[in-house]
């Protein structure tokens, strides 16, 4: 909550950010009949700053990309019937606000970070999804926004000292994809990169109603592929060699691919083949979401034989077929159960 009384004629919002997101709603305030407004919005990288007095929207964009998981001091400004966004003490050009209107009526509600579910805003366009970011030291026409000030909380936690791009899996939980079911048949290419210090944990898991499936998942240090096309479970095994590890903290990178009745897998670039005695079967016709990290425990996985969920870190899963391509945003999941989007702890390696 803040004294809208105070923002009429002059609104200056300052804040620290940090962020691998490229797109996502960082602040918005309104008039009950949302006439009047001001947003940030991250869009493609780059801040809008949209604000509108009743009369029509006026918007200044900043050229400069800030997903980039570096901390940036953001202060948007109107003022004197004009607007800018300034980034590191650099500013975008001032926009002009549209009519005669010269106040700003808004409810003395903050939303930062996102909007609440039962919230729809109308004139912002678009982006008015939450954003996976690191915000600190908001202060409103100078004024600063503590912790007491908030009515409600919503999916807040603790920011990392250090980041990295990835998602974070704390290891109670799972996340879901594609609520439709996916198909993976004849042919499919799964890649990511993963980093982790556990010895055991599901990757990710396709199944269906009948047996057939695929899974990747850790045990005991070592990397396994399974596929059931309907005929037998397959299973394809990389160990490390050597004195090498993967739960080593380090990101490891994974590929495991499915050609019909062939499977083979591939970690930092060494691959290993199955022979399958069932050369008939060559199509897993899985129809089950798809379940990364974990699944439920009323859900049955055909082709994993962990229930231990992941505790690390995923980033860059695409799925393969063919010609398409589809790469998966954990925010996009329909499901996040202990799974924290674009933000890994820790420095890169």
């Amino acid at each position: 909550l803040f004294d809208q009384t105070n923002v009429k004629k002059k609104l200056s919002v300052e804040l620290n950010l940090r962020t691998y997101a490229s797109s996502g709603l960082i602040y918005y305030m309104a008039h009950q009949n949302q006439m009047d407004y001001a947003a940030l919005q991250l869009h493609e990288g780059q801040l809008h700053f949209l604000f509108d007095l009743g009369k029509g929207k006026a918007v200044t964009a900043h050229p400069a990309v800030i997903s980039d998981g570096k901390w940036h001091t953001i202060k948007t400004e109107y003022a004197r019937k004009k607007g800018t966004v300034l980034i590191d003490g650099k500013a975008s050009s001032a926009v002009s606000v549209l009519g005669d209107s010269n106040t700003l009526d808004v409810e003395g509600k903050f939303y930062l970070g996102g909007l609440p579910l039962d919230y729809t805003a109308k004139n912002i366009g678009n982006v008015t999804h939450s954003i996976p970011a690191c915000i600190s030291g908001v202060k409103i026409n100078n004024k600063l926004l503590g912790k007491e000030s908030s009515i409600s909380v919503h999916a807040v936690n603790k920011c990392y000292a250090a980041a990295q791009e990835g998602t974070f899996f704390d290891g109670t939980g799972f996340a879901a994809l594609v609520k439709e079911g996916y198909k993976v048949r004849s042919d499919v290419n799964i890649t990511f990169e993963f980093r982790t210090t556990a010895m055991n944990g599901v990757l990710l898991g396709i199944s269906s109603a009948k047996v057939d499936a695929v899974g990747l998942e850790i045990i005991n240090g070592k990397v396994m592929f399974h596929v059931n096309n309907g005929a037998g479970r397959i299973t394809v095994s990389y160990v490390p060699s050597g004195t090498s590890i993967l739960c080593d903290g380090k990101w490891h990178k994974l590929e495991a691919n499915k050609s019909k009745h062939h499977i083979a897998l591939t970690v930092d670039g060494n691959p290993v083949h199955a022979v399958n005695p069932h050369a008939q079967s060559t199509s897993a016709d899985t129809n089950n979401p798809i379940y990364v990290g974990g699944y439920p425990a009323d859900v049955k996985q055909n082709c994993l034989s962990s229930h231990i969920s992941f505790r690390g870190c995923l980033r860059n899963l695409k799925l393969i077929k063919g010609q398409q391509t589809d790469a998966y945003d954990f925010r996009s999941a329909f499901i996040l159960r202990g799974v924290f989007p674009h933000s890994c702890p820790g420095k890169e390696d």
